[in-house]
């Protein structure tokens, strides 16, 4: 039945309810919309808006909807147009006419907008404790090989040795920012929309304060209209969410090159890759390849809900039923692939020898020579082009930078020295790079140590907030 059908004298055309109904995907609200219900109907009680003796059979048909949507024994049907009208067809089948009771002083507009909040704010928490999974898989991965010399790359060519964890340990950075971008999203979006009605409040002595307590929000909405037409965070989780999927595409595309025959440096575990059906031998990271595809999705759900969402006039608009969709396949997306990537990450094993051997190709250690000279106090601009003229040389003879004599060097700059061989090693230009979030040993130690700590915090603070969350939804 629908719940706006008074002044009409047709029922909706066919085409206009099968456009307008969007049970077949809101209906995973369901469970939110049923714990703001009874925090609205514990607000009528008080107010005494209902009597008890109509407020606790509601509570008690409430309740028992929470078990049934859970069980699956009770869902909606092909008439219901949304979650809204589906669960009050629930309660008028088990209550009678009382059952409409509870749409006092709300409307679809601030029910559903509570509803969103709530179910946003669940998966987000989903979702860090996911991404803390993964930081925890990618520290112990990078402290595995903390050791390891490899060339590190820019424009995908050899630039400097770098230890090859701290290639890997960067990735936990990108997602400690997502985290931060979480847990930042939590203060904005713990702002309850209940008790804003359809978008002037309400005439009735309702209490959104003591409503928006009641479901773990901080605050009720400052302004009514925004309540009901605010979904700045709808569009902030989905940006969020394509930061995650951006940071796992990342990682999927490092695997994927790794995992070449060219390079040869990862050895993808059998339960995170897949084969072929025509050619045997086949052995392929489908897994970092699916991660590096889901990101396009993920930012393509953000561009429609930002498209959407842009020049909205007013309040409430029927254009919002648009939020859901990108919100939730979004979340489905994340919270599928990092899992995949996290056994991906636990289990790959790299080459040692091969990334040690790659380590010196290519003249990475050129900036040694640059760097031996600024010590040497000649200007750096100086210095750059005679470690150049080097790189030219060598090139020039089919020679590696410590092959030049003692001649070549003086020939190129009268401050290059024998002792200059010193410096062009991997262990000495690893060793040398002392800096804070540099590549020595004791820089990296000194990282993971940090990220370690970083990681342990929001652990504990997403595991509280899951805590928290699931004790009031239980309420």
């Amino acid at each position: 039945m629908a719940l706006w059908g008074g002044r009409f004298s047709e029922t909706p055309a066919d085409a206009v309810f099968a456009l307008s109904r969007s049970v077949h995907f809101d209906w995973r609200l369901a469970p939110y919309d049923l714990r703001s219900s009874l925090a609205h109907l514990a607000v009528l009680q008080s107010s005494g808006l209902l009597e008890d003796s109509v407020a606790e059979p509601i509570r008690g048909a409430l309740n028992e909807l929470i078990s049934e949507v859970a069980a699956g024994r009770f869902v909606a049907n092909e008439t219901d147009e949304d979650v809204h009208s589906a669960l009050e067809r629930g309660l008028t089948e088990k209550l009678g006419a009382i059952g409409g009771s509870l749409r006092a002083g709300r409307s679809r507009n601030d029910q559903v907008a509570t509803d969103l909040r709530l179910y946003a704010i669940d998966h987000m928490i989903e979702v860090a404790q996911q991404i803390l999974a993964l930081q925890s898989a990618l520290i112990a991965k990078a402290s595995e090989y903390g050791d390891a010399p490899a060339p590190g790359f820019t424009h995908l060519q050899h630039a400097q040795p770098v230890l090859f964890g701290h290639e890997i340990a960067k990735h936990v950075q990108g997602f400690s920012r997502d985290l931060d971008r979480i847990h930042d999203w939590l203060d904005r979006a713990l702002v309850s929309p209940l008790g804003s009605g359809a978008l002037a409040g309400s005439s009735l002595p309702l209490s959104p304060e003591v409503t928006a307590k009641n479901l773990g929000f901080t605050s009720s909405a400052a302004n009514s209209i925004d309540g009901v037409s605010d979904r700045d965070f709808v569009a902030e989780a989905l940006f969020t969410l394509s930061m995650v999927g951006i940071h796992l595409s990342r990682i999927g595309e490092e695997w994927c090159i790794w995992a070449t025959t060219e390079f040869g440096w990862a050895k993808v575990a059998d339960a995170y890759s897949t084969g072929s059906s025509i050619m045997p031998q086949k052995k392929n990271p489908d897994m970092a390849e699916l991660a590096r595809g889901k990101a396009g999705r993920l930012v393509g759900n953000l561009t429609g809900v930002l498209t959407m969402l842009k020049g909205l006039p007013f309040a409430y608009n029927r254009d919002l039923q648009e939020d859901k969709e990108p919100l939730f396949d979004s979340i489905d997306t994340v919270l599928l692939v990092l899992p995949a990537v996290t056994g991906m990450v636990a289990t790959t094993d790299f080459d040692r020898e091969k990334m040690a051997l790659a380590a010196p190709l290519g003249f990475s250690l050129a900036t040694e020579i640059a760097d031996y000279l600024v010590q040497a106090k000649v200007p750096f601009a100086h210095a750059h082009e005679a470690a150049g003229k080097c790189v030219a040389m060598c090139e020039a003879s089919g020679r590696q930078l410590h092959q030049l004599t003692d001649e070549e060097f003086a020939s190129i700059h009268p401050s290059l020295k024998g002792d200059v061989r010193d410096v062009l090693t991997v262990h000495g230009a690893l060793e040398s790079r002392t800096t804070v979030g540099g590549t020595s040993p004791s820089s990296f130690k000194q990282q993971i140590k940090e990220s370690t700590a970083i990681t342990a915090a929001y652990s504990k603070e997403f595991t509280d907030k899951a805590k928290a969350f699931s004790e009031m939804m239980g309420a």
